[in-house]
């Protein structure tokens, strides 16, 4: 993988453009690229265009990035990613990580939409990640990539804490109740049968989600700070809720508390 040359180009793009390098990125999930509206001074390059950059195909993944404005910092939005599920290697999922450690960005924050299985949540609910439990390959097998960070990372704080009092604080002053919980990371795509609901919640599981854990891993082994939050979408289908999964209802529920999540975002941004 060519993280310099993509890197250069995006490099090069910005200052021809008067923007300043951000030194934070956003990764926007499934219907949650709304937040991308309200970046300022946009500069948007479509994936098509970045050298090795690969296409968005998942429902609600427009596939731009975007640099501008927010929060009065200079940020880099994902407005979509790249799944396992769609085909691609944990390598290629992973690649915008080590190009914005690349580009010097030192905050990464992460949005997708889950499904809940802790049953104080609900649709429309935001959840703060305080550790996950990952279930797909790990995005850091095969040769150790020494210039971003050690073989063997440790993983006790790859939620920074720093980042989750920003969050808490600013969910404080939105009068929005901010959940903490542990994500579950799973290939997908198909969703989960009630048994496997199940099981990740006697795990210690409280959301279920098909990305944000190798973008974390990396990101988090590439050395920046890191803070992902969940909409939740969905409820869990094992609690005689009758409920059917829908991808397309995901994106609209998603879309929904899109604004909620980007009042936290735009707050954490502007705290730092």
């Amino acid at each position: 993988m060519n993280y310099n040359e993509t890197s250069d180009y995006l490099k090069k793009r910005i200052a021809e453009s008067g923007h300043t390098s951000p030194s934070i990125a956003i990764v926007l999930g499934s219907g949650l690229g709304k937040l991308g509206e309200k970046i300022e001074n946009q500069l948007v390059i479509p994936y098509r265009e970045i050298p090795h950059f690969k296409a968005s195909t998942a429902v609600g993944h427009k596939g731009n990035l975007i640099i501008g404005a927010l929060g009065g910092k200079s940020v880099m939005a994902m407005q979509g990613r790249f799944h396992y599920y769609e085909g691609y290697t944990m390598e290629e999922v992973s690649y915008p990580m080590r190009v914005f450690a690349k580009m010097n960005v030192r905050q990464v924050l992460v949005s997708n939409a889950a499904g809940a299985m802790n049953p104080d949540y609900h649709v429309g609910d935001l959840m703060a990640l305080t550790d996950h439990i990952n279930l797909m390959p790990n995005p850091l097998i095969g040769p150790n990539k020494d210039e971003f960070g050690p073989r063997f990372p440790d993983m006790t704080e790859t939620y920074s804490h720093r980042l989750l009092a920003l969050a808490d604080n600013a969910a404080a002053k939105q009068g929005l109740k901010l959940w903490h919980g542990v994500y579950v990371g799973v290939t997908g795509p198909t969703y989960e049968t009630p048994a496997e609901y199940r099981a990740y919640r006697i795990m210690g599981g409280d959301a279920v989600g098909m990305s944000t854990v190798p973008e974390v891993i990396v990101a988090h082994h590439s050395g920046m700070e890191v803070f992902a939050i969940s909409v939740i979408t969905d409820q869990a289908n094992d609690l005689g809720n009758g409920v059917v999964n829908d991808e397309n209802d995901v994106v609209l529920q998603a879309d929904r508390a899109a604004d909620k999540m980007t009042l936290i975002f735009t707050d954490i941004v502007n705290q730092l």
